[in-house]
């Protein structure tokens, strides 16, 4: 999985760097866009999951289904902060401001302080089914957040555009850089969920022999 990450990340670099086309109005400060939509996109997505995962954990309290929770709020997580981050540079680029509290990045600002919290709970919490169903339904209200994130810049006025203009060209290269991080994504939670059930099938092991 390691080459294959290693592989998704080369091709799309090579796409970014040498095949798609320099906007004529920030030049190639615009290249972040195919980093920033993609890192948006699956920042969402995670926490999506999280919330369903962690809903199915509380109509079966299967920890399987926690094990996904996890992974996906800690994949999520990074996937969020990388949002902010490359919307920063994207931002003071073209607005010549490394932040402002426009609706569409203020809503991710506070999906990503609920992720925060989230993870900051598994980490301070002692994993009782108490606690487990407490982060799952903090996980299902923090989900509230996304309606409002997808629907910002049409309900809301603002800087951020609803959607970037973009050649047909720009257009492909961030259809190929969305491909090359579904599957980055789908590995780091993948193999993230197999770590988590291994950490606890280890644990089980080591009480069972005390």
């Amino acid at each position: 999985m390691l080459h294959a990450t290693t592989a998704c990340l080369l091709i799309a670099g090579a796409a970014v760097s040498y095949f798609a086309s320099t906007e004529k109005t920030m030049g190639d400060a615009q290249r972040i866009l195919y980093l920033h939509v993609p890192m948006a996109w699956f920042g969402l997505i995670a926490f999506l999951v999280t919330a369903i995962t962690g809903a199915l954990y509380l109509r079966s309290r299967e920890a399987e289904w926690d094990y996904w929770s996890q992974a996906s709020a800690e994949v999520g997580w990074l996937c969020l902060t990388l949002t902010i981050v490359t919307g920063s540079i994207w931002a003071h680029a073209a607005w010549n401001t490394w932040w402002t509290w426009d609706p569409r990045l203020t809503t991710v600002f506070i999906l990503w302080v609920i992720n925060s919290g989230y993870l900051l709970l598994r980490g301070n919490m002692e994993d009782t089914l108490q606690s487990a169903r407490f982060r799952a339904v903090v996980a299902i209200i923090g989900a509230l957040d996304l309606p409002m994130i997808v629907m910002a810049t049409r309900w809301f006025r603002g800087m951020h555009p609803v959607a970037p203009r973009m050649e047909p060209g720009m257009r492909v290269m961030l259809l190929i850089s969305v491909a090359v991080f579904s599957v980055i994504f789908g590995i780091l939670l993948v193999r993230r969920r197999g770590h988590l059930y291994l950490a606890n099938r280890i644990a089980l092991i080591k009480q069972e022999t005390d």
